[in-house]
Protein backbone atom coordinates (compact mmCIF):
# COMPACT_ATOMS: atom_id res chain seq x y z
CA UNK A 1 0.00 0.00 0.00
CA UNK A 2 1.47 3.26 -0.66
CA UNK A 3 1.83 5.55 2.16
CA UNK A 4 -0.75 8.11 0.54
CA UNK A 5 -2.93 5.46 0.52
CA UNK A 6 -2.76 4.84 4.58
CA UNK A 7 -5.00 6.32 6.67
CA UNK A 8 -2.48 8.81 9.29
CA UNK A 9 -3.50 9.81 12.22
CA UNK A 10 -2.52 13.00 14.21
CA UNK A 11 -2.41 12.41 17.81
CA UNK A 12 -2.68 16.08 19.34
CA UNK A 13 -4.28 17.23 22.52
CA UNK A 14 -3.81 14.82 25.40
CA UNK A 15 -4.05 16.05 28.49
CA UNK A 16 -1.10 18.21 29.62
CA UNK A 17 -0.62 21.82 30.30
CA UNK A 18 0.32 22.09 26.65
CA UNK A 19 -2.92 20.76 25.51
CA UNK A 20 -4.18 23.57 23.99
CA UNK A 21 -0.33 24.03 21.68
CA UNK A 22 -0.69 20.60 20.81
CA UNK A 23 -4.06 20.76 19.04
CA UNK A 24 -2.94 24.26 17.33
CA UNK A 25 0.11 21.49 16.56
CA UNK A 26 -1.94 18.80 15.54
CA UNK A 27 -4.39 20.85 13.51
CA UNK A 28 -1.68 22.78 11.50
CA UNK A 29 0.17 19.11 10.28
CA UNK A 30 -3.46 17.90 9.82
CA UNK A 31 -4.11 20.65 7.17
CA UNK A 32 -0.58 20.16 5.35
CA UNK A 33 -1.15 16.16 5.12
CA UNK A 34 -4.80 17.04 3.88
CA UNK A 35 -2.80 19.14 1.04
CA UNK A 36 -0.25 16.53 0.12
CA UNK A 37 -2.98 14.12 -0.78
CA UNK A 38 -2.39 11.69 2.28
CA UNK A 39 -6.24 10.43 4.36
CA UNK A 40 -5.49 12.02 7.13
CA UNK A 41 -7.75 12.13 10.58
CA UNK A 42 -7.60 13.84 13.98
CA UNK A 43 -7.27 12.27 17.11
CA UNK A 44 -7.64 13.99 19.90
CA UNK A 45 -6.28 11.91 22.53
CA UNK A 46 -7.20 10.78 26.23
CA UNK A 47 -8.04 7.39 27.99
CA UNK A 48 -9.86 5.99 24.98
CA UNK A 49 -6.68 6.41 22.54
CA UNK A 50 -6.93 2.03 21.94
CA UNK A 51 -10.48 2.50 20.97
CA UNK A 52 -10.01 5.27 18.39
CA UNK A 53 -6.72 3.64 16.71
CA UNK A 54 -9.11 1.03 16.17
CA UNK A 55 -12.38 2.48 14.94
CA UNK A 56 -10.81 5.03 13.01
CA UNK A 57 -8.28 2.95 11.37
CA UNK A 58 -4.84 4.54 12.18
CA UNK A 59 -2.39 2.76 10.68
CA UNK A 60 0.33 5.35 10.87
CA UNK A 61 0.31 8.01 13.55
CA UNK A 62 1.89 11.39 13.50
CA UNK A 63 2.26 12.67 16.97
CA UNK A 64 1.58 16.43 17.53
CA UNK A 65 1.29 15.82 21.59
CA UNK A 66 3.32 17.85 23.81
CA UNK A 67 4.30 17.16 27.14
CA UNK A 68 3.87 14.68 29.78
CA UNK A 69 1.45 11.25 28.37
CA UNK A 70 2.28 12.61 24.86
CA UNK A 71 6.38 13.43 24.59
CA UNK A 72 7.66 10.99 27.77
CA UNK A 73 7.12 7.48 25.72
CA UNK A 74 3.80 6.37 26.88
CA UNK A 75 2.06 6.62 23.72
CA UNK A 76 5.14 5.75 21.98
CA UNK A 77 4.98 2.25 23.97
CA UNK A 78 1.42 2.24 23.26
CA UNK A 79 2.03 2.46 19.56
CA UNK A 80 4.62 0.11 19.74
CA UNK A 81 2.46 -2.57 21.43
CA UNK A 82 -0.29 -2.08 18.67
CA UNK A 83 2.19 -2.29 16.13
CA UNK A 84 1.54 1.55 14.71
CA UNK A 85 4.39 3.12 13.18
CA UNK A 86 4.86 6.80 14.50
CA UNK A 87 6.64 9.61 14.17
CA UNK A 88 9.53 11.42 15.91
CA UNK A 89 11.81 10.01 18.70
CA UNK A 90 10.97 6.37 20.52
CA UNK A 91 10.19 4.81 23.44
CA UNK A 92 14.07 5.57 25.67
CA UNK A 93 14.51 8.46 23.80
CA UNK A 94 11.20 10.08 24.45
CA UNK A 95 11.55 9.46 28.07
CA UNK A 96 15.19 10.28 28.73
CA UNK A 97 14.54 14.03 27.09
CA UNK A 98 11.96 14.41 29.18
CA UNK A 99 13.78 13.58 32.19
CA UNK A 100 15.79 16.86 32.35
CA UNK A 101 17.91 15.92 35.27
CA UNK A 102 18.83 12.60 33.52
CA UNK A 103 19.38 14.03 30.19
CA UNK A 104 21.26 17.01 31.83
CA UNK A 105 23.70 14.31 33.58
CA UNK A 106 23.99 12.25 30.45
CA UNK A 107 25.14 15.30 28.42
CA UNK A 108 27.32 16.51 30.92
CA UNK A 109 29.19 13.31 31.01
CA UNK A 110 30.38 13.59 27.68
CA UNK A 111 31.23 16.93 27.68
CA UNK A 112 28.13 19.19 26.73
CA UNK A 113 28.33 22.40 28.27
CA UNK A 114 25.31 22.41 31.09
CA UNK A 115 24.27 25.09 33.81
CA UNK A 116 25.61 24.16 36.99
CA UNK A 117 22.52 22.72 38.66
CA UNK A 118 20.58 20.25 41.62
CA UNK A 119 17.92 18.41 41.83
CA UNK A 120 15.10 19.09 44.91
CA UNK A 121 12.91 16.30 45.96
CA UNK A 122 9.57 16.79 47.51
CA UNK A 123 9.88 16.94 51.11
CA UNK A 124 10.73 18.53 54.45
CA UNK A 125 13.88 19.89 53.31
CA UNK A 126 13.12 21.18 49.74
CA UNK A 127 12.54 24.46 50.53
CA UNK A 128 16.01 24.86 51.60
CA UNK A 129 18.57 26.98 48.92
CA UNK A 130 20.87 24.40 47.47
CA UNK A 131 24.67 24.80 49.13
CA UNK A 132 26.77 26.74 46.68
CA UNK A 133 24.11 28.46 44.37
CA UNK A 134 23.47 31.98 44.78
CA UNK A 135 20.95 34.00 42.60
CA UNK A 136 19.78 34.01 40.27
CA UNK A 137 18.79 30.97 39.46
CA UNK A 138 16.38 29.04 37.26
CA UNK A 139 13.83 26.85 39.29
CA UNK A 140 11.64 24.18 36.58
CA UNK A 141 9.76 21.09 37.02
CA UNK A 142 12.28 18.11 35.93
CA UNK A 143 9.80 16.49 33.25
CA UNK A 144 7.57 19.50 32.06
CA UNK A 145 7.79 21.50 28.54
CA UNK A 146 6.91 24.76 27.04
CA UNK A 147 8.22 26.35 30.25
CA UNK A 148 5.47 25.18 32.22
CA UNK A 149 6.34 26.19 35.84
CA UNK A 150 9.26 27.82 34.81
CA UNK A 151 10.52 30.83 36.90
CA UNK A 152 13.50 32.58 37.45
CA UNK A 153 14.21 33.28 40.78
CA UNK A 154 16.66 37.07 41.77
CA UNK A 155 15.92 37.17 45.23
CA UNK A 156 15.65 35.16 47.93
CA UNK A 157 11.77 36.61 48.81
CA UNK A 158 10.67 34.80 45.40
CA UNK A 159 12.21 32.01 45.96
CA UNK A 160 9.28 29.61 48.25
CA UNK A 161 7.03 30.86 45.50
CA UNK A 162 8.90 29.73 42.77
CA UNK A 163 9.40 26.35 44.49
CA UNK A 164 5.65 26.08 45.06
CA UNK A 165 5.20 26.63 41.36
CA UNK A 166 7.10 24.01 40.02
CA UNK A 167 6.08 21.20 42.43
CA UNK A 168 2.55 21.39 41.69
CA UNK A 169 4.01 20.13 38.26
CA UNK A 170 5.84 17.31 39.66
CA UNK A 171 7.79 15.97 42.76
CA UNK A 172 11.36 16.71 41.33
CA UNK A 173 12.56 19.73 40.77
CA UNK A 174 15.54 21.21 39.00
CA UNK A 175 17.48 24.55 40.17
CA UNK A 176 19.88 25.45 37.57
CA UNK A 177 22.29 28.79 37.68
CA UNK A 178 20.98 31.42 35.71
CA UNK A 179 22.88 32.04 32.78
CA UNK A 180 22.59 35.93 31.37
CA UNK A 181 22.87 36.35 27.67
CA UNK A 182 21.18 35.26 24.73
CA UNK A 183 18.39 32.61 23.58
CA UNK A 184 19.14 30.40 20.48
CA UNK A 185 17.53 27.60 18.80
CA UNK A 186 18.41 24.63 16.95
CA UNK A 187 16.24 22.34 15.31
CA UNK A 188 17.56 18.89 14.04
CA UNK A 189 15.78 16.66 11.20
CA UNK A 190 16.68 12.86 10.75
CA UNK A 191 20.68 14.31 12.51
CA UNK A 192 20.81 17.14 10.74
CA UNK A 193 21.43 20.49 11.86
CA UNK A 194 18.86 23.11 10.59
CA UNK A 195 19.68 27.08 10.93
CA UNK A 196 20.09 28.06 14.27
CA UNK A 197 17.17 30.98 15.55
CA UNK A 198 17.55 34.01 17.89
CA UNK A 199 14.72 34.66 20.15
CA UNK A 200 14.34 38.01 21.76
CA UNK A 201 11.86 37.88 24.27
CA UNK A 202 10.47 40.78 26.17
CA UNK A 203 11.99 40.95 29.65
CA UNK A 204 14.64 38.48 28.61
CA UNK A 205 12.78 35.28 29.69
CA UNK A 206 10.94 32.66 26.80
CA UNK A 207 8.45 31.97 28.70
CA UNK A 208 5.38 30.18 28.10
CA UNK A 209 3.79 33.76 27.43
CA UNK A 210 6.23 34.77 24.94
CA UNK A 211 6.39 31.58 23.13
CA UNK A 212 2.78 31.47 22.32
CA UNK A 213 0.97 34.55 22.97
CA UNK A 214 3.09 38.28 23.30
CA UNK A 215 3.59 39.98 19.70
CA UNK A 216 6.48 41.78 20.61
CA UNK A 217 8.57 38.31 20.72
CA UNK A 218 10.90 38.68 17.95
CA UNK A 219 13.04 35.94 15.99
CA UNK A 220 16.20 36.07 14.01
CA UNK A 221 16.31 33.61 11.40
CA UNK A 222 19.25 32.66 10.99
CA UNK A 223 20.09 33.74 14.33
CA UNK A 224 23.35 36.84 13.94
CA UNK A 225 26.14 34.46 14.91
CA UNK A 226 30.10 34.37 13.10
CA UNK A 227 29.86 30.95 11.34
CA UNK A 228 32.31 29.54 14.02
CA UNK A 229 29.70 29.94 16.53
CA UNK A 230 26.84 28.74 14.06
CA UNK A 231 28.94 25.53 13.54
CA UNK A 232 29.67 24.96 17.13
CA UNK A 233 25.94 25.18 18.41
CA UNK A 234 24.75 22.78 15.45
CA UNK A 235 27.00 20.51 16.18
CA UNK A 236 26.84 20.29 20.12
CA UNK A 237 22.82 20.21 19.13
CA UNK A 238 23.25 17.07 16.84
CA UNK A 239 25.76 15.18 19.39
CA UNK A 240 22.79 16.09 21.77
CA UNK A 241 20.49 14.70 19.92
CA UNK A 242 22.37 11.42 18.97
CA UNK A 243 23.36 10.58 22.41
CA UNK A 244 19.78 10.63 23.60
CA UNK A 245 18.91 8.08 20.50
CA UNK A 246 16.79 11.02 19.03
CA UNK A 247 15.07 10.49 15.63
CA UNK A 248 13.03 12.49 12.97
CA UNK A 249 12.68 16.10 14.48
CA UNK A 250 14.00 17.75 17.88
CA UNK A 251 14.73 21.00 18.77
CA UNK A 252 17.91 22.04 20.89
CA UNK A 253 17.38 25.02 23.14
CA UNK A 254 20.63 27.10 24.29
CA UNK A 255 21.91 29.87 26.25
CA UNK A 256 24.91 32.01 25.17
CA UNK A 257 26.38 33.50 27.94
CA UNK A 258 27.92 37.25 27.67
CA UNK A 259 30.92 35.92 26.57
CA UNK A 260 29.76 33.51 23.42
CA UNK A 261 29.90 30.42 25.51
CA UNK A 262 26.76 28.38 25.17
CA UNK A 263 25.28 25.56 27.47
CA UNK A 264 22.76 23.74 26.55
CA UNK A 265 19.43 24.00 28.51
CA UNK A 266 17.41 20.23 27.18
CA UNK A 267 15.79 19.17 24.05
CA UNK A 268 12.33 18.90 22.83
CA UNK A 269 11.49 15.65 20.53
CA UNK A 270 8.31 17.34 19.05
CA UNK A 271 8.65 20.74 18.36
CA UNK A 272 5.62 22.61 17.72
CA UNK A 273 4.36 23.18 14.55
CA UNK A 274 2.46 26.62 15.05
CA UNK A 275 2.59 29.51 12.92
CA UNK A 276 4.87 31.04 15.73
CA UNK A 277 7.01 27.52 16.37
CA UNK A 278 11.12 27.23 15.74
CA UNK A 279 10.95 24.49 14.02
CA UNK A 280 9.16 25.24 10.75
CA UNK A 281 10.74 29.12 11.02
CA UNK A 282 14.76 27.16 10.87
CA UNK A 283 13.39 24.67 7.96
CA UNK A 284 11.89 27.32 6.05
CA UNK A 285 15.13 29.22 6.17
CA UNK A 286 16.99 26.14 4.93
CA UNK A 287 14.65 25.96 1.85
CA UNK A 288 12.15 23.53 3.33
CA UNK A 289 8.39 24.87 3.61
CA UNK A 290 5.89 23.59 6.27
CA UNK A 291 4.00 20.76 3.94
CA UNK A 292 7.48 19.39 2.82
CA UNK A 293 8.72 19.42 6.43
CA UNK A 294 5.50 17.83 7.24
CA UNK A 295 6.02 15.04 4.75
CA UNK A 296 9.21 14.65 5.59
CA UNK A 297 8.50 13.94 9.25
CA UNK A 298 5.84 11.73 8.53
CA UNK A 299 8.41 9.61 6.29
CA UNK A 300 11.04 9.48 8.48
CA UNK A 301 8.76 7.60 11.05
CA UNK A 302 7.93 5.05 8.73
CA UNK A 303 11.27 4.12 7.45
CA UNK A 304 11.99 3.47 11.21
CA UNK A 305 8.86 1.44 11.22
CA UNK A 306 8.73 0.25 8.04
CA UNK A 307 8.34 -3.67 9.10
CA UNK A 308 5.32 -3.05 11.13
CA UNK A 309 3.52 -0.78 8.68
CA UNK A 310 3.58 -3.66 6.20
CA UNK A 311 2.50 -6.12 8.88
CA UNK A 312 -0.30 -4.10 9.58
CA UNK A 313 -1.37 -3.04 5.51
CA UNK A 314 -0.85 -6.56 4.73
CA UNK A 315 -3.47 -7.72 8.17
CA UNK A 316 -5.71 -4.74 6.82
CA UNK A 317 -5.92 -6.23 3.79
CA UNK A 318 -6.59 -9.44 4.82
CA UNK A 319 -9.30 -8.24 6.65
CA UNK A 320 -10.95 -6.30 4.16
CA UNK A 321 -10.44 -2.87 5.49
Amino acid sequence: MALTKARIGVLMGGCSAERTISLKTGMAVYGALIRRGYRAVCVDVDASLPWQLRTKKVEVAFLALHGPGGEDGTVQGLLEVLGIPYTGSGVRASALAMDKPITKALWQSQGIPVPKGTVLRAGRKSHLLPTGMKWPLVVKPAAQGSTVGVTIVRRSSDWRGALRRAFDQGPEVLVETFIAGREIAVSVLDGAALPPVEVVAPGGFYDFAAKYEKAETRYLCPAPLSRIQANRLENLAMKSYRLLGCEGAARVDFRLNRLGRPFVLEINTIPGMTERSLLPMAASQAGIDYDTLTERILKSGLSRNVSAFKRKTVLQHRRGN
